[in-house]
């Protein structure tokens, strides 16, 4: 069974490939699983999905909501409190999947059978860092799914967009406006025949609807002074605010808080303040979008009136003050949801897994990757752009792009200290600099099978010649091969935070 699965900060979604159509999978709860996992705090044992969400109010146990976000900024060993626990954040993700398969088989409509292979095409956050792409293709995979192709959200709306629409269209550009739960992502694509190709790409990492949730609860507590609270009683009124932002409707005048959670009366609210809470998130979401449109960095500014629209998907986009500000900036007819809010890149990821359909993207880094290297005989720090940002990805299947740098070794021990960034100013990174973790490599023959961290390390004139060979795979992972070319001796590496 070949399956699109998105996998949000709120919801996880999953759509099959059914001879041409895209079905969105329906489970016991509703058309996602909710990204959530539920701990007892005193065995430690864990519930996902559904089964998190009906214990998320019990006493002892600790859920972790928006399980996507945990990502930002983790490493492989990385780890978070839950209660008096601490857990594996890797651990969580996979059982979080293998709750995720087994509903798919157990607790679904999908029809699938107990052995029966999962292929899958999975979404991440198009301004994702290479260690998050590295977790969650390790989490699927661990939790018994293959994954044929690792897609940016955006990129897989367009499909969907591109599936439903593209023989209307008349215009080649698209701008994706896809607001999620917790990321903010903007691609503008070029669609020639059944190829989409990304031109640029922007985002905000940590930019969602949790944000909003986040911003409504802020204003409710001020209003309704209600002084410090507790976890419990906190995440009963979030849970009001989130409801009562759903039922929001552009005609909506005042919004009724329930606030009986912690004894007091309900309040009253101008849907106009909780619109002005909010309009900062926006604002930062339209100012992600505005580079699109003038291209300073890939050259390739795009006229207005030459894209086909705004195409807006993601649980965020529901927002109505997200309508209003985006058809004021854009125009009314130039701003298009998705039918499919919460779906359109699990069925985008479903489109562009069809081996029928022929559907290509061309899919670029959204980020600069590189390592320091000593300048100047060590009288200065350069930056060596390994992959700049836009590089074209390799498509799903095909071998990795591969960069070599051969040098002369300058010391006894090779400390390379990688990191990535959304832009370089004057050739040295700048904007959103994420540094990864150190990799040392041993230029002298004497210290293989030694702790070279403890090595002192020194200059020498005569190293001997190093290659770094850096592949680049479709799902926008790195890893770097470093070779002592005179005997052969290397070692590899996967590249993440």
């Amino acid at each position: 069974m070949r399956l699109g699965i998105d996998f949000g900060t709120t919801h996880t979604v999953v759509t099959l490939v059914d001879r041409g159509n895209y079905p969105v999978v329906s489970f016991e709860g509703g058309d996602f699983v909710p990204s959530l996992v539920a701990v007892e705090e005193r065995t430690g044992s864990r519930r996902h999905g559904w089964e998190a969400f009906a214990v998320r109010h019990e006493p002892g146990w600790t859920v972790v909501r928006s399980l996507k976000r945990l990502l930002d900024g983790a490493g492989p060993a990385s780890e978070v409190a839950i209660g008096p626990r601490r857990m594996s954040i890797g651990d969580l993700l996979a059982g979080f999947f293998s709750a995720l398969h087994r509903e798919l088989v157990e607790g679904s409509n999908a029809g699938i059978a107990a052995d029966e292979a999962l292929t899958a095409a999975v979404s991440v956050p198009a301004n994702a860092s290479t260690a998050q792409r590295f977790l969650t293709l390790e989490a699927f995979r661990a939790g018994g799914f293959a994954v044929e192709a690792l897609l940016n959200e955006p990129s897989a709306a367009a499909f969907e967009y591109a599936h439903r629409t593209r023989a209307e269209s008349k215009r080649e550009y698209l701008v994706v406006y896809d607001l999620g739960g917790g990321t903010f992502d903007a691609s503008l694509l070029r669609m020639t025949g059944k190829t989409n190709e990304v031109v640029a790409t922007n985002g905000v990492r940590r930019l969602g609807g949790d944000d909003f949730d986040e911003a409504i609860l802020a204003l409710v507590l001020d209003r309704a002074a209600a002084g410090p609270l507790g976890d419990a009683a906190r995440s009963l009124v979030l849970e009001e605010c989130v409801r009562q932002k759903e039922n929001l409707s552009p005609n909506t005048r005042r919004v009724l808080i329930d606030l009986a959670a912690i004894g007091k009366e309900p309040l009253v609210l101008p849907v106009e303040d909780i619109y002005a809470a909010c309009a900062p998130l926006v604002r930062r979401s339209l100012e992600a979008v505005e580079p699109l449109l003038e291209g300073p960095e890939q050259g390739t500014a795009v006229l207005w009136s030459e894209i086909a629209g705004l195409y807006v998907v993601g649980g965020g986009g529901l927002f109505p003050l997200v309508t209003r500000v985006l058809k004021e900036r854009f125009g009314e007819k130039r701003v298009r949801r998705s039918p499919h809010p919460f779906a359109a890149t699990a069925i985008g990821l479903a489109v562009f897994l069809d081996r029928e359909g022929g559907w290509v993207l061309e899919d670029k880094l959204s980020r600069h990757f590189g390592v320091f290297r000593e300048g100047d005989a060590g009288a200065d720090v350069v930056f060596d752009a390994i992959f700049p940002k836009g590089t074209t990805l390799p498509v799903p299947g095909a071998a990795p792009m591969t960069v070599v740098r051969r040098y002369r070794a300058a010391h006894n021990v090779g400390h390379f200290r990688f990191l990535e960034c959304t832009r370089l100013t004057n050739g040295r990174p700048d904007g959103d600099v994420t540094p990864w973790h150190d990799v040392w490599f041993p230029f002298e023959n004497a210290l293989r099978g030694y702790d070279v961290l403890r090595a002192p390390v020194v200059r020498r004139a005569d190293g001997p010649e190093i290659v770094e060979t850096y592949a680049l795979g479709s799902e926008g992972a790195v890893s770097v091969t470093v070779a002592d070319a005179s005997d052969g001796y290397a070692r590899t590496f996967t590249l993440r935070r």
